[in-house]
C-alpha cells in the first residue's frame, strides 16, 4: 500500500523547520545536533565510530594553518 503525501503539506512541513530554526540561539540548535549525533553514533559500531573520529581528526589537522 502506497501512501501519496499532500504535495502542500510537505511544503509546509519544510518551512516549519527553518522558521524553528531561525528562532533558536546557536546553543540551543549545537545541543539539538549534538543530540542528534548521539542518537545516530548509538546505532553505529564500535569500529565504524573510530573510523569516523579518525577521519574527523585528519581533516581538523589537514584545515590548520602551517606555523613555521
Amino acid at each position: 500500500m502506497t501512501v501519496e503525501k499532500n504535495p502542500a503539506a510537505v511544503e509546509l512541513g519544510k518551512l516549519g523547520g527553518k522558521a524553528r530554526a531561525e528562532r533558536l540561539s546557536r546553543e540551543q540548535l549545537s545541543r539539538i545536533a549534538k543530540k542528534g549525533v548521539r542518537a545516530r553514533m548509538k546505532k553505529l559500531s564500535s569500529e565504524r565510530r573510530k573510523e569516523i573520529a579518525k577521519r574527523a581528526s585528519a581533516a581538523r589537522w589537514s584545515n590548520r594553518p602551517k606555523v613555521e
